[in-house]
């Protein structure tokens, strides 16, 4: 699995709805802070559009499937227990919640819709509480809890990088090398921050502004209202205009339930479904749907597949690849066809898919073939999303 995606907020919020209904894992899902307590860990899955509608041969994935052209890449997602104000000092699961997002590329961050919930989780009635305030103290918690990883015995490196005329990002980058985090995204930030030239001026405030830049580079993340079947239109738009995309998990998690069960045909980010044998619904599951219908025909779809996919292809900035080992077939050495998706970041390049099929294949890289034009590739050529690509390694 190449992409990790960690679903945070603050408890009660409604991330282990919305998890459930992405992955189709059963959690569990109560009323109360601090349901999760161990995080959840499942795969989800977004769609692309799969080269086998211009090869006309039907491709066999080894990972996720592929119905109709649309092929579905595996993404992993994580969702950890509650943020409470404090966190980074290890106030509530605080120190768990933020270990388990270390390896996280990106965040989806959940916030109430309602507003019915303060900061600890608990419920103080319907629209007490603004919900992008949860976005500001789950993103102040995160940028201290990198913060004071970076200030950790940061002095004592100091001197020692004056002694010796070392680099800052070097030592910036040997605090967070286990957060997955990239040298250039350190390098970046270090410029941006505004780091005083004499180093011994550095104090919590240099520390903070960096953690800020290395965040919003490295770890960026977007905002997802759940429980969007619960507010009126009005309230929607009023948090769209502030930068949430309004949601409902609980609604997504009815249909992919239904769908499984044969009572609908229902593809993840469609906006409408169809009833497959109206006679099996008794009236309470009629009526449920009903409910769901009239949400997706004013909000084009539940929008839980399509906040991800936001998250994946607008935000981190990632295009589908596909490697084969045969490119006049586009298959792998078993004839299978087109039976990878590969998740890259825009600007890859061929040695970057090279190594990231195998470590040895990108050692041992000679060229890339283009599987469209046959053109020779170079290390260096510049990946464009849905291309086939051969690498051709030494033996």
């Amino acid at each position: 699995m190449s992409l990790l995606i960690g679903i945070i907020g603050k408890p009660n919020v409604g991330k282990s709805t919305f998890f459930s209904a992405l992955t189709e894992n059963a959690v569990e899902i109560g009323d109360y802070p601090f349901t999760t307590i161990e995080s959840n860990k499942g795969v989800t899955y977004i769609r692309a559009k799969c080269p086998e509608t211009d090869l006309g041969k039907k491709c066999k994935p080894n990972f996720g499937k592929c119905a109709n052209g649309t092929r579905l890449v595996p993404v992993e997602l994580i969702d950890v227990a509650g943020l409470v104000p404090g966190a980074h000092e290890g106030k509530g699961l605080g120190n768990k919640f933020l270990d388990d997002l270390r390896r996280a590329d990106g965040f989806i961050q959940v916030i109430d819709s309602t507003g019915s919930l303060d900061q600890n989780g608990n419920s103080v009635g319907r629209g007490k509480f603004d919900p992008l305030d949860d976005a500001e103290f789950v993103h102040r918690e995160i940028v201290l809890w990198l913060a004071n990883i970076i200030s950790d015995g940061l002095i004592r490196n100091i001197r020692k990088l004056e002694s010796e005329g070392g680099k800052i990002e070097n030592i910036i980058y040997e605090k967070v090398s286990g957060l997955g985090i990239d040298p250039k995204d350190i390098s970046a930030a270090v410029k941006s921050a505004a780091i005083p030239s004499n180093l011994k001026e550095w104090d919590e405030g240099v520390s903070v502004r960096l953690a800020e830049e290395i965040i919003r580079t490295s770890k960026p993340g977007i905002i997802v209202a759940t429980k969007g079947d619960k507010i009126d239109q009005v309230e929607a738009s009023k948090l769209k205009e502030r930068g949430a995309q309004v949601v409902s998990g609980d609604f997504e998690l009815v249909l992919r339930k239904a769908s499984k069960a044969g009572l609908i045909s229902y593809f993840p980010g469609d906006v409408s479904f169809s009833v497959i044998d109206l006679p099996k619904l008794n009236q309470a599951q009629r009526d449920a749907l009903k409910r769901v219908e009239d949400f997706m025909s004013h909000n084009g779809g539940t929008r839980t597949q399509e906040a991800v996919e936001y998250l994946v292809y607008k935000v981190l900035g990632m295009i589908v690849v596909y490697p084969v080992e045969d490119e006049n077939h586009w298959t792998d050495k078993n004839g299978n066809i087109l039976p990878d998706a590969i998740l890259l970041r825009q600007g890859s390049t061929a040695i970057d898919l090279a190594y990231k099929v195998h470590s040895d294949l990108g050692d041992r890289f000679i060229r890339a073939v283009n599987g469209r034009t046959k053109r020779i590739l170079g290390r260096d050529h510049v990946l464009e999303d849905g291309d086939v690509i051969k690498i051709v390694a030494a033996r």
